[in-house]
């Protein structure tokens, strides 16, 4: 269920980025290289019509956005376990610990 909920949330994470970056600032951003601020996006969506569609877009994909992120993050807590480095899974496996290799003080204790 992870896997599925990541790859969804890779994908909605693509269209976000293309959808903010395809808007019209007032500089005229990347849409106006692909037509969006003369007629050719006009023309399909009315005047006004593509920056309101790309604002739904981008609002619908911001809250999938942050809903497969929450998801994501409660599905992982619940199967998250006591992570060990790979030396500590090892040194467990042998049953030794590094303060056993070391060798000892003669006369006991260290000043």
């Amino acid at each position: 269920m992870v896997a599925f909920l990541t790859v969804i949330h890779v994908l909605v994470c693509i269209l976000l980025v293309i959808t903010i970056l395809l808007q019209s600032s007032k500089g005229g951003g990347m849409a106006g290289m692909f037509g969006g601020g003369g007629g050719g996006m006009g023309a399909v969506f009315g005047g006004r019509g593509a920056a309101s569609f790309l604002s739904k877009v981008t609002l619908w994909l911001g809250v999938t956005f942050g809903l497969t992120s929450v998801s994501i993050a409660l599905l992982s807590a619940g199967s998250m376990q006591r992570q060990t480095s790979a030396v500590q899974q090892v040194l467990e496996d042998e049953g030794t610990m590094p303060s056993d290799i070391l060798p000892t003080v003669p006369g006991g204790t260290v000043e």
